[in-house]
């Protein structure tokens, strides 16, 4: 089930549409669409394939932290810089990393991890996830 993310903006401050913007045979023009985005944390379904979807954001901040407890997460820069915070382990001696992605450099979260994504300055990131995943976390 997807959820609707107008229910949620007040407590999540992003743009968050899960609507698929692109049906197959359709052409994407993904600099179009990135020059039209005003918000700072812009996310938007492109297309399905099979069980997944592929999703853009453009965004400059911070995401909160959160985790997918079904679902792993890719993500793949095309420009700007993409930080991923993962939480330090439960066992409480395992510190937690920071993976640093630059364009053209890619990163899967799996399942399970909590981790949170920041922009510190405006990026283009590409995301690969199953339609099913709830953006902001289980």
């Amino acid at each position: 089930m997807n959820p609707d993310p107008k229910a949620d903006a007040a407590k999540f401050p992003y743009d968050t549409r899960l609507d698929v913007l692109y049906p197959p045979l359709t052409h994407i023009d993904l600099d179009a669409l990135v020059a039209q985005v005003t918000h700072p944390w812009y996310n938007q379904t492109l297309t399905r394939v099979n069980e997944s979807v592929i999703r853009v954001g453009v965004m400059q901040g911070e995401y909160h932290w959160h985790h997918h407890a079904s679902d792993d997460e890719f993500f793949f820069v095309l420009s700007g810089r993409f930080l991923i915070d993962l939480e330090p382990a439960a066992d409480g001696v395992t510190p937690g990393r920071v993976i640093e992605l630059l364009p053209r450099q890619g990163f899967t979260v799996p399942r399970g991890v909590v981790h949170r994504t920041r922009a510190p300055e405006k990026s283009v990131i590409l995301m690969v996830e199953t339609a099913s995943i709830v953006p902001t976390g289980s």
